[in-house]
């Protein structure tokens, strides 16, 4: 019994820890970009993007390929009809693009995808 909760308090110690050492980095400026509109008029959305780091010790590699970063963001929110900007479960699936993306990309140039999760922390459109 004893060594149960011993084993049970290690790993609920481990988790807390690991859990801990996530950093956040936050694009700035907001993102401001062009979409797909049906009609003659341009649309436009301004977000801020946040990337949750899975390790701390990996947030001046994610700040260093942020240009790279970015970019791919923006073309994916730029080829994005209007319909899918201006709804829920659009933003949700334009959110999940992007963060397949940038975990992507961080492979590619680093030989891991370093971010745990993408968050849009505010959008914005017309």
């Amino acid at each position: 019994m004893k060594a149960s909760i011993i084993l049970l308090l290690a790993l609920l110690v481990s988790s807390l820890s690991k859990a801990s050492n996530y950093a956040y980095f936050g694009f700035e400026p907001s993102i401001v970009t062009n979409y797909v509109t049906v009609q003659t008029k341009m649309g436009y959305v301004r977000l801020s993007v946040e990337l949750m780091i899975e390790d701390a010790s990996n947030y001046e590699v994610v700040e260093h390929h942020a240009p790279l970063l970015r970019d791919a963001i923006i073309n994916i929110i730029g080829q994005q009809p209007e319909s899918k900007v201006k709804s829920i479960n659009g933003r949700h699936e334009i959110q999940r693009l992007c963060e397949e993306k940038v975990k992507q990309l961080l492979t590619e140039e680093t030989g891991q995808p370093l971010v745990k999760k993408l968050l849009f922390t505010q959008w914005l459109d017309n």
